[in-house]
């Protein structure tokens, strides 16, 4: 009897080892072939994006901002945007927040010297000052 389980053991233990090397085929649609392309050529397309707004279109490009304030108050930073607007009313703010701070930063600035000079300006007024690369939108000329 301990022969016969023996056996049929080794029958089993030779038919799992018989097994051939599979083939894995991957079948898709065609069109995610065509999307990764166009996801490829979006990505290599430096030309600005534009937006249409009520005034004309908007050019969106890379710039230059100047961070005027940081911080964790939410009502604080609304309180800076509102002393900055009243001291230059024509240049744009935009707050951003990324955990666990909001951000305050003015101006689409397209080289980094106009940027420098009005954080030369603002130097005596807001004491924490930093100029940042970011996509802005670009002033009519």
């Amino acid at each position: 009897m301990r022969s016969f389980f023996t056996f049929i053991i080794c029958c089993f233990s030779l038919a799992g080892l018989a097994q051939k090397r599979g083939e894995v085929v991957i079948l898709k649609d065609p069109l995610v072939d065509s999307l990764i392309e166009k996801r490829i050529a979006l990505s290599k397309k430096v030309a600005p994006v534009t937006s249409q707004r009520a005034g004309g279109a908007i050019v969106s490009q890379m710039g230059f901002r100047v961070q005027v304030f940081y911080g964790s108050d939410r009502r604080q930073t609304f309180n800076e945007q509102a002393r900055f607007k009243s001291a230059y009313p024509k240049l744009n703010t935009y707050i951003t927040y990324k955990e666990p701070n909001y951000y305050l930063r003015v101006g689409d600035f397209r080289t980094r010297l106009e940027a420098q000079r009005l954080m030369n300006e603002l130097r005596s007024t807001f004491p924490t000052l930093f100029i940042f690369r970011e996509k802005i939108n670009a002033p009519r000329l």
